[in-house]
């Protein structure tokens, strides 16, 4: 991209583009350069005449290398939308996805049926999404979140005293840092991509550990749907979100495991994305 002869922004956007980005991440980077809300393709077209200032041509130079190094736009642009909620989020979480929407929409179905004041833990949280999600729904339930790393409950306390949101964060792997507490609904969105996976290339700039689980992806889901029982009330549910071809290994392993009412959900493209089943009431 020439910094030296001024250019409009409809020239820039076609000079981004012949770099190889998509004309969405594109105009999407070109709003941010510009200070303007990334989403606001509109306003794209309402200036496309206008001048790219030289200093913000460097900016946007310097974030398209970033997109086309591989860096996920929520990283550069700071933070993601995720259940009607914005998230600040940095390389120190993985990115909130859409997908995970499913796993929030069930939680809250079964925190409507349950107790005046419900508890509900997610462990792993990353960057609060999913706790943060179901607190702002339903301000009753008592949630609680876990997660091993330190930076990444720094990522989604910050998020919760931002959003107004009361959540208890503990550190640990996920049950230990609760044991002797009892829940309605354990939630998580464990790592689940499979050692040696295709799509890991991909996925260089997100936390390593957040993403793989073995040589099947499931050693955590085994870990646990083996040691939930134990820290859910009578009648609670464990749900679990997973890859796109693993819902039946992960329903198999809860009715062995002695779950009932085990099933899955699908997300928005129509693919079995996560798997729950409850605690019998009585054992």
């Amino acid at each position: 991209m020439n910094n030296e002869t001024p250019v409009t922004l409809r020239d820039a956007l076609r000079q981004t583009q012949a770099l190889g980005l998509e004309r969405l991440d594109a105009q999407m980077l070109l709003l941010l350069a510009l200070e303007q809300d990334p989403n606001d393709r509109a306003w794209l077209l309402r200036h496309d005449q206008d001048t790219l200032p030289p200093a913000l041509a460097s900016r946007l130079e310097a974030t398209v290398q970033r997109r086309l190094n591989g860096e996920p736009l929520a990283y550069i642009h700071g933070e993601k939308a995720f259940f009607g909620l914005t998230l600040k989020v940095d390389p120190r979480v993985l990115v909130p996805r859409p997908d995970t929407e499913a796993l929030v929409e069930w939680s809250l179905e079964i925190l409507s049926q349950s107790a005046d004041q419900p508890r509900f833990i997610d462990l792993g949280t990353g960057s609060g999404a999913i706790a943060l999600a179901v607190k702002s729904q339903q301000p009753a339930t008592q949630v609680t979140a876990t997660d091993a790393s330190a930076d990444a409950l720094a990522v989604a306390s910050g998020n919760a005293e931002r959003l107004g949101l009361v959540v208890t964060f503990k550190q640990g792997s996920w049950l230990q840092a609760v044991k002797g507490e009892h829940f309605q609904v354990i939630a998580s969105n464990p790592p689940y991509i499979a050692d040696g996976d295709h799509h890991l290339p991909a996925l260089t700039h997100e936390p390593i550990t957040a993403l793989t689980a073995g040589a099947d992806g499931l050693d955590d889901i085994r870990a646990l749907v083996a040691t939930a029982p134990e820290s859910l009330e009578p009648g609670g549910w464990l749900l679990l979100e997973h890859g796109h071809d693993q819902a039946q290994a992960v329903r198999d392993l809860l009715s062995t495991q002695g779950f009932e009412q085990v099933g899955s959900r699908t997300d928005l493209a129509g693919i079995p994305r996560c798997s729950g089943g409850q605690w019998p009431k009585q054992r």
